[in-house]
């Protein structure tokens, strides 16, 4: 009995891990540019300054935002662990990864473009000061705020509200911590992922069409 619950139990994990594996590779590199700064001191200001300048997010927006995707900015690696297990997994099994990725994309890239816009008009006329790397404070929060969003349209009309107040209150305030830009990013993240319900409307349909012996 014992041996088949661990069968068993190593068998979930196996289809929790193979069926969200976007979420899982994403993890992954997470754990790689959360350990490193402090494997290797010097390199402790990489990610931060590709992730976070409008100079850099100008000239290379897409390194800059793969970079801030790839940032914690202090959050433990362990807290994202739970986080992507409990909201980006669960999302990727029910939307399938296509869709998955759309949402998390999305909920990365419009609230870093939309406050460059206002943080390029702040400077123009005065109101910050100018400099290289003014933060836009751009971290993986943004992907897990937008699928964390979007888990809304998979629970009861009922809960879907003081869900996605909790969202809003989670990711921000609490998750933000109060710093520049972060807490209304994340806040734009979650409505991102709110505005993806056209994708979500064929999504449990279309996983049991994919993969019915996983059901």
């Amino acid at each position: 009995m014992p041996r088949k619950r661990a069968a068993a139990a190593l068998g979930a994990l196996r289809r929790r891990i193979t069926g969200a594996p976007g979420a899982h590779l994403w993890l992954a590199a997470l754990f790689v540019t959360t350990v490193l700064p402090h494997a290797l001191p010097a390199s402790g200001g990489f990610l931060r300054p590709r992730s976070t300048g409008l100079q850099e997010l100008a000239q290379h927006p897409v390194r800059a935002l793969t970079a801030g995707a790839l940032w914690t900015d202090g959050v433990p690696w362990l807290a994202y662990a739970a986080l992507f297990t409990l909201v980006h997994a669960t999302a990727e099994h029910w939307l399938g990864t296509p869709r998955w990725v759309c949402v998390a994309v999305l909920a990365q890239t419009v609230p870093v473009l939309l406050f460059e816009r206002v943080l390029n008009w702040l400077v123009r006329h005065g109101h910050t000061p100018e400099a290289p790397f003014t933060s836009l404070g751009i971290d993986a929060g943004y992907g897990l705020a937008g699928a964390a969003a979007v888990l809304t349209y998979r629970i009861p009309r009922i809960w879907r509200y003081p869900y996605v107040f909790a969202v809003l209150v989670f990711f921000g305030v609490l998750l933000a911590g109060g710093r520049s830009f972060v807490g209304p990013g994340h806040v734009v993240a979650a409505l991102t992922g709110l505005a993806c319900l056209p994708l979500t409307r064929t999504a449990g349909s279309l996983r049991k069409t994919e993969h019915p012996s996983a059901q």
